[in-house]
């Protein structure tokens, strides 16, 4: 990929997550290997938006950003279209940010609904972990509120409620009794909750942080705890101001 730094045109990322070991998201890779000064060629596409819906045209509405702001809206023109429709966004971090985090509150959600738990569990589930989205995604220069759009509730949504969602569907075989590598085989996809996972447990270590929601799922695949424990403990918490 490094051969494309003579390349002047933009490069879109539309993967999301966030790099093993060093947290980088995928914006701040391309800048460390394009350099700072060809920086202004990265965008990224993100928001809410299963690959099976936007092939039958299905109504889809996303956002594209960039480290420039002429990027931004060229992608913006380039990509909209009568069923699709793309919003620019200038927080490329935040954005990207988003994309990553979401797949953690899915999984949580996904094993929420295995076990059993209804509709105002998964609300909870989702209001809650979107706050901790919110709160850890400065730690990565982004805004908090990017993430009040597609690229934050948007994609969080349509990743938590939907059976095409691999984070989801890897979340409700762990309710089954999969142990994680078990699961990760039968989707037979990446499956990024896993991993973002982790990064995100750092960051809120780092930057002392709380996110109780992130360190259950945590606890689930990698200290082996019981799902039903883990929702007694977090509902067990000490209550603070919502908002806090």
């Amino acid at each position: 990929i490094s051969s494309l730094r003579k390349i002047k045109c933009p490069v879109v990322i539309t993967s999301k997550g966030l790099e093993q070991k060093t947290n980088l998201l995928f914006p701040e890779i391309l800048k460390e290997i394009f350099g700072p000064e060809n920086e202004k060629y990265i965008g990224c596409l993100s928001g809410p938006s299963h690959a099976e819906e936007v092939i039958k045209n299905l109504p889809t509405s996303i956002v594209c950003s960039s480290y420039s702001e002429e990027t931004t809206a060229l992608l913006s023109k380039a990509f909209n279209g009568p069923t699709f429709r793309v919003y620019p966004n200038p927080d490329i971090l935040g954005v990207s940010f988003g994309g990553a985090m979401k797949n953690v509150i899915a999984i949580a959600c996904a094993i929420a609904d295995g076990l059993g738990f209804g509709d105002n569990t998964k609300a909870a589930l989702m209001t809650r972990g979107l706050h901790e989205m919110k709160k850890l995604c400065p730690t990565k220069g982004g805004k908090p509120e990017t993430l009040n759009g597609l690229s934050g509730m948007g994609d969080l949504c349509v990743t938590c409620l939907s059976q095409f969602s691999r984070n989801y569907r890897f979340g409700r075989l762990i309710a089954k009794g999969y142990n994680m590598e078990d699961a990760k085989a039968e989707i037979g996809m990446v499956v990024e909750g896993v991993y973002s996972c982790i990064a995100a447990l750092e960051l809120a270590k780092r930057f002392n942080i709380q996110v109780p929601i992130t360190e259950s799922v945590y606890a689930v695949l990698y200290e082996n705890l019981s799902a039903k424990n883990v929702v007694k403990l977090l509902m067990q918490r000490e209550i603070k101001e919502e908002l806090r």
